[in-house]
């Protein structure tokens, strides 16, 4: 017959919490690990050839109250998350914690398709001035997203990510000439982005099928 031993009860529960956790920890490293791989395969990022292609990222402060609302997104490098996506937007709000609270619209495919919608929770990094931003993409996985230039009038943005893989311009307005457009993937050489890889992002239909703006199904 045996009989219940309280301390070797203990030690085995102990054991156990040990072994949860160490196997809580390989599961969330996995998960960081694949997902990294994911989305380094699915952006699939060629050579770039601009020369100034090592110069590291600078953020620039921004007032974030003044930087929250609606930003068009006029042109990003394509990939796998918002290719084929059309009539495309963000929407930010700042929550009363300091987090914010990051709105993607679109449509998917064509300007006929149902409006899709996507919710993630930013948190700005410590020291930045408002200019990085950790995206939480799902628990535990988090992205950078850096500010890289905003025009003094709030009206446009350059985002970009540290590799240089992925980068938008956002503009306050559906629409943007082709001077101001050219001006803005200038910054972004200058920066030493490869900005051929740019495609601009239908904002209205008759921009469907014109030089220069991505075409659904299109792949890099």
């Amino acid at each position: 017959m045996s009989h219940f031993n309280p301390i070797r009860a203990k030690e085995n529960t102990h054991l156990t919490t040990a072994r949860l956790s160490s196997r809580l920890r390989r599961a969330v490293r996995l998960v960081c690990a694949m997902t990294t791989a994911l989305v380094a395969a699915c952006s699939g990022s060629p050579p770039n050839p601009n020369p100034w292609a090592d110069l590291p990222l600078q953020t620039v402060p921004v007032d974030l109250p003044r930087y929250m609302g609606r930003w068009y997104v006029i042109a990003n490098i394509p990939y796998f998350a918002e290719r084929d996506f059309v009539g495309s937007r963000a929407e930010w709000v700042l929550r009363d914690d300091g987090r914010i609270d990051d709105h993607f619209y679109g449509r998917k495919g064509s300007f006929d398709q149902p409006e899709q919608h996507y919710q993630f929770v930013d948190t700005v990094v410590p020291g930045s001035g408002g200019g990085h931003w950790r995206v939480r993409l799902f628990w535990p996985v988090y992205v950078s997203q850096l500010t890289l230039y905003v025009d003094p009038d709030y009206r446009y943005t350059l985002l970009g990510y540290p590799d240089k893989s992925l980068g938008w311009i956002f503009s306050r307005e559906p629409v943007m000439d082709d001077a101001t457009y050219r001006k803005l993937l200038t910054r972004f050489d200058e920066m030493g982005y490869d900005t051929s890889r740019f495609r601009r992002v239908p904002q209205v239909a008759n921009q469907m099928g014109q030089p220069g703006f991505a075409s659904p199904g299109e792949r890099d």
